[in-house]
């Protein structure tokens, strides 16, 4: 299979790229580069590393020796965790190329490999699995297998050493998918969770201005990682619960737009935010401040509008890793409702697609009288949304207050039911196995946009950092960009029951533009000024007749995979100011 010879959209030399940070970090703002600058003069002063002087791994039992009677489940939902729990790995790889004797906080991320996958397998999904399973079946193994596996992840990753201790988002994760499986146990910490629970505190605490300073998850999850261990630990949480109402208000809009557009990734956070409310009601706690309740509640609502009714499923919008957290009902990632769900239920009362939620009734959450509302038209911050007789579609735009993960300013979705029409590359992976893939899918042709003279409009300053953002803003019916060679593209999106116009308008100056439109696998073909798979008809107009081509693009299905898509490639030589796109469907 072939690939395109992309590069990873990196600077051509040292001072280019040099030039380029400077762009990012004055566009990121002051707040986010003074605390990223003050991480690294921690680091170098070596007060982290004096923080996490060496720790004995902990020892002795983390669980209570008997569970309680489990809930009451919809039918089938128990036999099908209890056939997951005896699916699990005896030993899940926690270390991959990773070297578990290096010290976590001088450990490199990204030479050995992609770290991703092997922190996934430290945040203690397999044992939430398994004191569910110990509740169904309290006469069986689960309960003692959970201890069991606890006891062997403490001897092999011994604080504060390896893959599993070097990012305090991490620590966070783990403490709490720790507490609520104490709190599923209806038990206080044992001995040893006191002890591992201690030492996640105290490497969340180690590194505070790195989490602050990336305005994304890290953030939130670290907030309410400190939290909840200072609850189990029975410390002071109050100052906790403030710091995280503050990440909160900060990173959620109050419609609901998270800093990171990311169905993914909003999901995790509002994920993160569910448990610590969990936990914060199980222990008796403060209600937490204002205004995180009600960005919480708006955050479930942006997530439902994105989610698909039928399966769960959701855009891939911007960057995710494919995270499922505390997923209780075993959705898994490509499956937001019990997010969504639980969320709804904790924070505003109100339910989403799934009334019998397995997670909803494994932590006691009656079923609401009402449901989140999903209109024919909303917006919030970073993007916006139709939907149709049965199809929705999502634009990328509005005004750039946190970094873009991805070159997908004006990037349009369009999804007939759960069936994405119109799609997105998705992530691939942070540390990808092969450098073509950045430009396949994070470029600015790997998105549903235009492209002007086959350059990108933000060029990439590091891994998860781009320079040059374009001035975004949104209008009442889409939204328009320029760029800093002062090129603009303004799209508009009109729906009449099953027939969706979409109308690119462009300015400035421009020898080539180039509209993609990335489809769904089919046997897609050309007629005229069309492209068809015999179900749905994308016709595109312009002042002159437009070049259409039908060629191989790429996608990435989930984390880590990548692979081929039909797409269909729209050129127009400069001077034309106007595409218009019919998509047509059956």
């Amino acid at each position: 299979m072939s690939h395109p010879p992309v590069a990873p959209g990196r600077p051509d030399s040292r001072a280019l790229r040099l030039l380029w940070r400077v762009d990012a970090a004055w566009r990121l703002g002051r707040r986010p580069v003074a605390l990223f600058l003050l991480h690294r003069l921690r680091l170098a002063l070596g007060l982290p590393q004096r923080a996490l002087a060496r720790a004995h791994p902990p020892r002795g039992r983390f669980l209570p020796g008997v569970a309680p009677a489990a809930p009451d489940l919809p039918p089938g939902e128990a036999a099908r965790l209890l056939r997951a729990a005896a699916a699990l790995p005896e030993r899940p790889d926690w270390h991959g190329p990773f070297n578990p004797a290096a010290d976590a906080l001088g450990l490199d991320l990204f030479g050995p490999g992609d770290v991703r996958p092997v922190w996934e397998a430290s945040r203690f999904a397999d044992l939430l699995v398994l004191v569910q399973a110990a509740r169904l079946d309290p006469a069986g193994p689960h309960l003692a297998q959970a201890e069991a596996r606890l006891a062997a992840w403490c001897a092999a990753n011994p604080p504060f050493f390896g893959p599993a201790w070097a990012c305090g988002q991490e620590a966070a994760l783990r403490a709490l998918a720790l507490a609520l499986a104490l709190s599923l146990l209806q038990a206080e910490a044992p001995p040893a969770s006191r002890a591992l629970l201690e030492r996640c505190a105290r490497r969340i605490a180690a590194t505070p201005a790195y989490a602050a300073a990336q305005d994304n998850n890290h953030a939130i999850s670290e907030a309410a990682g400190a939290y909840a261990c200072a609850l189990l630990l029975r410390r002071d949480s109050a100052g906790h619960a403030r710091r995280l109402a503050r990440r909160v208000a900060r990173l959620v809009a109050p419609d609901g737009g998270f800093a990171q557009v990311s169905a993914g990734y909003a999901r995790l956070a509002l994920d993160v935010l569910a448990v610590a409310e969990v936990l914060r009601q199980r222990h008796g706690a403060p209600a937490f401040p204002a205004p995180l309740p009600a960005r919480a509640a708006a955050l479930a609502a942006w997530l439902h509008q994105v989610t698909a009714a039928e399966d769960g499923s959701t855009p891939a919008m911007g960057v995710e890793d494919g995270s499922a957290f505390a997923d209780l009902g075993l959705h898994g990632p490509q499956d937001a409702r019990g997010s969504v769900e639980r969320a709804a239920r904790l924070f505003a009362g109100l339910g989403g697609d799934l009334p019998e939620e397995a997670g909803c009734a494994w932590l006691g959450l009656a079923v609401p009288a009402g449901r989140l509302a999903r209109p024919a038209r909303w917006r919030a911050s970073g993007s916006q949304g139709w939907r149709s007789a049965g199809a929705s579609a999502v634009l990328r735009g509005g005004r750039l207050r946190f970094r873009p993960a991805q070159a997908d300013l004006l990037h349009l979705t369009l999804r007939d039911g759960p069936r994405a029409v119109l799609r997105d590359g998705g992530t691939g992976a942070y540390n990808p196995p092969a450098a073509w893939w950045w430009g396949a899918l994070a470029g600015a042709a790997a998105h549903n946009a235009v492209v002007f003279d086959g350059t990108e409009p933000m060029p990439r300053a590091g891994r998860f950092l781009l320079a040059r953002w374009p001035r975004v803003e949104d209008l009442p019916d889409g939204a328009w960009r320029r760029d800093a060679a002062g090129r603009v593209h303004a799209r508009q999106v009109a729906v009449a029951g099953r027939v969706w116009t979409v109308t690119d308008r462009l300015s400035g100056r421009f020898r080539q533009a180039v509209l993609h439109w990335r489809l769904p696998a089919g046997p897609w073909r050309l007629t005229g000024e069309a492209a068809t798979d015999g179900l749905v008809t994308i016709r595109v107009i312009a002042e002159q007749p437009p070049l259409l081509d039908l060629v191989q693009g790429w996608e990435s299905p989930g984390y880590g995979r990548i692979a081929p898509c039909p797409l269909l490639r729209v050129t127009v030589a400069g001077g034309i100011s106007r595409m218009t796109t019919i998509i047509a469907l059956p």
